[in-house]
């Protein structure tokens, strides 16, 4: 083990309360999927293989909360015969899945009827002894329900649905949901979400696999092997004193005028959703490659969001093999994308492991900055102390006057600043300020909004205090411009 890795296990978070849907290709298991979900969230596309690795929901159906998850295709009886590795991963995957799974939902196709690989795949299902439902999908129509009675020779209890009209479902779930274990303590604990995003074939995959010490998602040298937004529950420790987590693995994100077909557009769609739905970003880069404009096109979205943000960048083997240092690559990095410098880097091999482990120390930390609560009185004083050591901002003899400041918030960390005279508020004193603040409280890695505000006096007449727009700033606006500077990446 390398010294700056923890001797804490990190062990995938099994949840018996988890439904598995299998079944083969486009037979409507990302529909289904959605449907039980309550939302769009799995990609649904006529293209054979869409759905590669298992994609996790929380859903709550009358009263009972359990783990929904989405497996890829299973294209072939028998791993052994795969000549595609990828085809290979997802049988895997289906096997993983079901290790974990309570109960199982066998997804067939009324239409295209009874297929040697659904009596396979119910073969799986058998062998593994998990219980399982057949949801006999696309039977959109009354004559179709007749049909659905050949697939009683799978073995399992049949259920006609339809995921394109909502019909079905109620019966199918209730029965599912009757067969789930108790909930126990662990299953409302509530874990910290990390996305992580970049750039195809960055090694975000390879890094959670590490992370993991198993292939909980597939990994292949062909760009755009992700197509969807894997979550992946995971603790750290054991008992009361565990630390849960959620990684959600995002499909590579290019810029939007590089994608060509809906399925990746998306893709696309829901990394920017994972991201906005996080506690924590990890922006994974390229050694290799440097960061690239697409690099900061992201770390544009991740200042935007105002999540807190951790950078990684992987395949760092590579470049100690060139003879480079991590004291020279770090200032060159921030160089090229200044405006996140106030983010904390990794480097890291997710090949062999190096630093994999610090990273989840320095997202824990990262975390624990965007809660921070800053007491008013040394909230002030660091204002006061930061406004006295420059000339403050000018407009004719008038003068800019910070009158006081109060935090309003935390993730991200909301502060409004009184001042005399909003129009007197430079862009420049707003990017002092919030550096002072950040070096006087270690805001490492955690977004802060600052939010001007005019003091108004009480109106001579009515007594009462006229309202003054904020001005509301951060490093959004500096991401922005880098983000349209780039926009041809």
């Amino acid at each position: 083990m390398k010294p700056s890795e923890c001797c804490e296990e990190i062990q995938p978070v099994i949840k018996r309360r988890v439904v598995a849907i299998i079944g083969r290709p486009n037979v409507g298991k990302s529909a289904v999927f959605n449907r039980i979900a309550g939302r769009r969230v799995a990609i649904v596309h006529d293209e054979r293989g869409v759905t590669r690795d298992r994609l996790m929901r929380e859903v709550t159906w009358n009263g009972e909360r359990f783990t929904l998850v989405d497996t890829g295709g299973v294209s072939i009886p028998d791993a052994r015969q795969a000549t595609d590795a990828i085809a290979a991963g997802t049988r895997l995957q289906v096997d993983s899945a079901l290790q974990d799974a309570a109960v199982a939902i066998l997804v067939t196709d009324v239409q295209s009827g009874l297929n040697p690989m659904d009596e396979a795949v119910a073969r799986i299902v058998r062998k593994s002894g998990v219980p399982c439902f057949v949801a006999v999908n696309k039977a959109d129509e009354p004559q179709h329900e007749v049909g659905a009675a050949d697939f009683a020779r799978l073995g399992f209890p049949l259920f006609a649905v339809s995921a394109a009209h909502d019909r079905g479902f109620v019966d199918l779930v209730d029965r599912v949901a009757s067969l789930l274990p108790k909930e126990t303590n662990e299953t409302t604990v509530t874990p910290l979400r990390i996305a992580v995003v970049g750039r195809p074939n960055a090694g975000k995959s390879s890094y959670i696999n590490r992370l993991l010490k198993s292939d909980r998602v597939i990994v292949s040298d062909v760009p755009g092997t992700t197509r969807d937004s894997i979550e992946i529950p995971f603790a750290i420790g054991t008992g009361p004193q565990a630390r849960h987590y959620t990684l959600i693995d995002t499909a590579g994100m290019r810029h939007v005028h590089a994608i060509d077909n809906s399925v990746e557009r998306f893709s696309h769609f829901r990394s920017e959703q994972s991201l906005q739905e996080a506690d924590i970003v990890v922006l994974m880069m390229d050694a290799e490659a440097g960061p690239t404009m697409q690099d900061k096109h992201i770390a544009a979205k991740v200042i935007e969001a105002r999540k807190g943000c951790v950078l990684i960048v992987n395949k760092w083997d590579l470049s100690q093999a060139k003879g480079i240092s991590q004291t020279q690559a770090e200032p060159a990095l921030f160089e090229s994308m200044q405006f996140m410098s106030y983010c904390p880097l990794v480097f890291i091999s997710a090949k062999d492991g190096y630093n994999v482990r610090k990273s989840i120390d320095v997202i824990d930390a990262v975390a624990a900055q965007t809660r921070s609560t800053l007491p008013t009185g040394m909230l002030n004083r660091a204002i006061e102390e930061a406004c006295e050591r420059i000339q403050m901002p000018t407009c004719g003899r008038k003068h800019l006057n910070v009158f006081y400041a109060t935090q309003t918030g935390v993730a991200p960390i909301r502060i409004r600043v009184f001042v005399n005279d909003i129009k007197l508020v430079k862009k420049s004193f707003i990017d002092y300020l919030e550096r002072k603040l950040r070096d006087r409280f270690g805001l490492e890695g955690a977004p802060v909004v600052l939010a001007f505000r005019e003091r108004t006096r009480p109106d001579r007449e009515g007594g009462k205090a006229a309202a003054a727009p904020d001005r509301t700033s951060s490093n959004y606006h500096i991401a922005r411009k880098a983000r349209n500077r780039h926009s041809g990446g």
